[in-house]
C-alpha cells in the first residue's frame, strides 16, 4: 500500500521540485529541526514543572499557559516540514518501519499532551490532589521518554536501509 502512495507522491511536481533543488531539502530539514528544538524547550519546561523540578511557585495551569502556543507552533511547522520531507523523499518515509516507529511515538505523545493540558483549562488545580499529582508525574516522566525516542528515530530514519 506504500509502495503506490510513495511511488503517487514521487510522480508529484512538488516532489520533482524538491528533488530537484539541491537547497530545499536542507532548508527544510533545518526549519524541522529548529521547530523540534522549539517544542522540546516547551516540552522539557511543562513537564519539568509537572515532575516538581521547577515553578512551584505558581500552579501548573499558570505555568504551562504560557508554553502551550509555543508547543502549538511548533506542531504547525513540524506537519508543514515534515510534509515536505515526505513529498520530497517518499520512499526514504513511508516504506521506513522506523518513520512509523517515530509517527506512533509522536501519536502517543500529542495525546499524553492532551490528557495534561486539556484538564486545566476547566479546573486550574486539576493534577494538584494526590492521585492525580501522581499521574501527572508517571505522564510527565513518560513524555520526556517518548519525546526522546522521536528524536533518535528522526535521526534513525537516514540510517535505516531493509
Amino acid at each position: 500500500m506504500f509502495d503506490a502512495v510513495s511511488m503517487r507522491l514521487a510522480g508529484t511536481s512538488l516532489s520533482k521540485t524538491i528533488g530537484d533543488n539541491a537547497w530545499i531539502t536542507p532548508t527544510v530539514q533545518t526549519v524541522h529541526i529548529l521547530a523540534i528544538a522549539m517544542i522540546m524547550a516547551a516540552v522539557l519546561m511543562t513537564n519539568l514543572r509537572a515532575l516538581g523540578a521547577l515553578g512551584r511557585q505558581e500552579t501548573l495551569a499558570r505555568f504551562s499557559h504560557r508554553y502551550v502556543g509555543w508547543i502549538a507552533g511548533a506542531l504547525v511547522v513540524l506537519a508543514a516540514s515534515g510534509s515536505l520531507l515526505i513529498i520530497g523523499e517518499p520512499q526514504r518515509s513511508l516504506g521506513n518501519p522506523i518513520f512509523w516507529l517515530k509517527m506512533s511515538c509522536l501519536a502517543a505523545v500529542l495525546l499524553a499532551t492532551a490528557v495534561i493540558h486539556a484538564p486545566l483549562r476547566r479546573d486550574g488545580e486539576f493534577w494538584d490532589t494526590g492521585g492525580r499529582a501522581v499521574a501527572l508525574r508517571g505522564l510527565a516522566f513518560s513524555s520526556l521518554l517518548v519525546w526522546t525516542a522521536i528524536i533518535f528515530s528522526g535521526r534513525w530514519i537516514a540510517y535505516y536501509s531493509a
